[in-house]
């Protein structure tokens, strides 16, 4: 005989071991997983042990009652779904648990179908305030990094490590392209941590020159160099107890790396031309949009510095991977820049918002920002229109409906394709970017860091 599906979980409690046997007989029937006890106590006890959906209990029983449990049960769980079987003598008092929060109650002796009809009516109700938390996880999980919105898988991923090892010390290593928002990911890591008080300090590495990052870290003491006239601190002390954000951390020198590498596994620094190890309790959070692996295979990264830094990996992925998000993120900007602009701009047009969709957003959630504001200003109605967007949108995407190329069934290696359509670009400028830029709708900028990302040189440059 073929079991029954089970349909849920009840907990039956009734000191009466017949009541208890007759409604075990008809509920397993039903497909329910059953479970009976004959007390609160007993009732209290399996509840330590295990979740039920629904506790289905007598109102008048020897020792606690029904309504003792209702209010002990509600206590933990103010969801839990809870129904009274009362005789006919004490229904104002099973009226009064509903009051208190019980769903509802069955006259006894119970009827087999007013039962069943019941249970049935619970459990959609069991139904709903499960989907309901489900949507509340979500809900906190697209908030618990600020400014940052997404229902991609990646996204929810990345939402969950963050909530997950922000209240850790461990390093954390940041990767993403750039504009994907690798400053907002660090500062929630911060605001989640028990440093959340403490200053957070951020430093680009790249903008630094090799010269001064020392003393940018580490600070330095009066007369130390030409032009140190005071002792300076570096934001290492400056965030003491705190956090520090290494941005672009690929950009660093090897002998900073040494340096910082120590300074990672003595926790002290000594300041520039200071005599004094100064002992220090700080967080690292570090970000690249380089992929240091690669960095290490060429010499220009240290390998003990990276696993220093690696302990726990955030991937944070390009726009054009979570193509889904786009509609949501553009949404957002269009709200916040109407706002902040004082233009009423409802929202986006189906032709305009099909564009944006299409587009493949080289500088990602920072480029499609940027794009939302400018529109915001352009807009000559309530809604974006596909003429309120910048040429690089249009053009390129109009551009992409045109190429001459068919998708096969296996689909395609996406980095590759676009190393190749770069390619194709520079050869058509003569290699100069500055004309190959508006051919791919990006800026000069973006360019060179693709250029770079994929290691792409002009021929005769390899040859040499």
């Amino acid at each position: 005989m073929t079991k029954p599906e089970t349909h849920g979980s009840i907990l039956i409690v009734d000191d009466e071991k017949g009541q208890r046997d007759i409604l075990k007989v008809i509920l397993k029937k039903e497909g329910y997983d059953i479970v009976d006890v004959p007390g609160v106590r007993e009732a209290l006890d399996q509840l330590e042990k295990r979740e039920f959906e629904l506790i289905l209990t007598d109102l008048k029983m020897q020792g606690q009652s029904g309504l003792d449990l209702l209010e002990k049960v509600l206590t933990d769980d103010p969801q839990q779904c809870v129904i009274l079987m009362t005789a006919h003598g004490t229904v104002d008092s099973a009226v009064e648990a509903m009051k208190k929060g019980a769903f509802d109650y069955l006259e006894k002796p119970l009827e087999r179908e007013d039962l069943i009809l019941t249970l049935r009516r619970a459990f959609e109700r069991i139904g709903l305030v499960h989907e309901n938390r489900v949507l509340q996880k979500r809900i906190e999980a697209f908030q618990s990094i600020p400014n940052m919105l997404g229902e991609h898988p990646k996204m929810l991923e990345v939402f969950r490590v963050v909530t997950k090892i922000a209240a850790t010390t461990s390093t954390v290593l940041i990767v993403g392209e750039s504009g994907t928002g690798k400053e907002l990911v660090a500062r929630a890591i911060h605001d989640g941590s028990q440093r959340r008080d403490k200053p957070f300090m951020a430093i680009n590495c790249a903008a630094i020159p090799d010269s001064l990052i020392e003393s940018e870290l580490f600070g330095h003491e009066k007369g130390s160099f030409t032009g140190a006239n005071a002792r300076e601190f570096g934001i290492f002390e400056a965030a003491n107890g705190g956090t520090v954000f290494l941005d672009e951390i690929g950009e660093m020198n090897v002998a900073m790396q040494a340096k910082l590498l120590r300074a990672i596994q003595e926790k002290e620094i000594r300041r520039v031309g200071g005599k004094v190890n100064i002992p220090l309790d700080v967080r690292i959070l570090s970000a690249t949009n380089k992929e240091l692996e690669q960095e290490i295979k060429r010499g220009a990264f240290r390998e003990d510095l990276f696993y220093r830094l690696n302990v726990i990996r955030i991937n944070l992925p390009p726009l054009r991977e979570r193509g889904s998000d786009v509609k949501t993120l553009a949404e957002f900007f269009v709200k916040k820049y109407s706002q902040a602009t004082g233009i009423a701009v409802d929202g986006i047009s189906k032709p305009a918002l099909k564009l944006l969709m299409n587009y493949v957003w080289p500088g990602n959630v920072r480029q499609l920002e940027s794009v939302i504001e400018r529109s915001v200003l352009m807009a000559e109605s309530n809604y974006i229109e596909p003429e309120d967007l910048p040429a690089e949108i249009t053009a390129t995407t109009a551009l992409a409906g045109n190429i001459p190329f068919e998708l096969p069934p296996e689909g395609i290696a996406f980095e590759e394709f676009e190393k190749g359509l770069i390619i194709k670009a520079m050869e058509r400028a003569e290699w100069v970017i500055g004309k190959a830029a508006p051919l791919l709708g990006m800026s000069y900028k973006t360019l060179q860091y693709r250029l770079e990302k994929f290691e792409i040189e002009r021929p005769e440059k390899r040859g040499k």
